[in-house]
């Protein structure tokens, strides 16, 4: 059951070491920047780096809501947590159930694959392999050390008006675990996160307010959501995250016809 504290604290640098229990112990748990780059074992500089990566992200062209406030890039992984390696798969669509995206899921949306320079970087596969790794020690016993990753760089646009990070509402991803990382906030308001027990009353709501902080979530014990945000004046301003999943098994694809 979650604690129904109404501001958990995040874990700073020298507390990242602990993020696998408060996984356990509650289902999510909050990284201040330092964490993350402790968890990562890069500098903080490393992760700012990547900042120049969401300004080149098309616009996504399967939002049935009829918006235009997203752009995104999307990437696919393997991990073996054992052997310690990350392998980048041949780029492949982005599928989800309707039973767990009932706004787009149920068919296959292709997205222009992440910039090779990002793909390479240095500081990005450190946060995606590290992770892993954490999320690897909170998972069960039968966890066989291999995770199927998603990658997914967005950017959330108010230019026109009110820009929706989550437009299919609370949900959760059908996935092991998720990684949100707080890439950058200019000019916004909104975008209050907001993270309940998938199975009873309780939760808990913040605001990811500083640049390469990191909420992580069991996808099987919470839901989750962020709300609009709108621009902060006249000229708009944008919210951007990287948002990781990784799901043992395989990667999330549409069932297989029956011959």
């Amino acid at each position: 059951m979650l604690p129904t504290f109404p501001h958990p604290d995040a874990l700073t640098g020298p507390e990242s070491a602990q993020a696998a229990d408060h996984l356990r112990a509650q289902g999510f748990v909050r990284l201040a920047p330092d964490a993350l780059a402790v968890t990562a074992g890069v500098p903080l500089d490393a992760l700012h780096g990547l900042d120049p990566f969401w300004h080149d992200l098309p616009p996504d062209q399967h939002l049935k809501d009829g918006g235009r406030y997203r752009r995104r890039r999307h990437g696919s992984f393997v991990q073996d947590t054992r052997a310690g390696l990350l392998a980048a798969v041949p780029h492949r669509p982005h599928w989800q159930p309707t039973t767990y995206n009932a706004l787009h899921g149920g068919m296959l949306r292709w997205f222009d694959p992440l910039d090779a320079a990002m793909a390479a970087c240095p500081a990005f596969l450190a946060v995606v392999q590290r992770l892993g790794d954490v999320f690897a020690a909170a998972a069960p016993a039968s966890f066989d050390g291999r995770w199927f990753i998603e990658a997914h760089p967005f950017r959330i646009d108010t230019t026109g008006g009110v820009g929706r990070p989550t437009p299919e509402g609370a949900h959760r991803d059908g996935v092991d675990f998720v990684a949100v990382l707080l890439v950058n906030r200019t000019r916004v308001h909104g975008g209050e996160t907001r993270v309940f027990d998938a199975h009873g009353p309780h939760g808990v709501r913040f605001t990811l307010d500083q640049p390469w902080s990191a909420l992580l979530l069991d996808d099987a014990r919470v839901v989750h959501e962020s709300t609009p945000i709108q621009p902060d004046g006249p000229n708009g301003g944008w919210r951007d995250t990287l948002v990781l999943t990784y799901r043992a098994g395989d990667f999330q694809d549409p069932p297989r016809p029956v011959e």
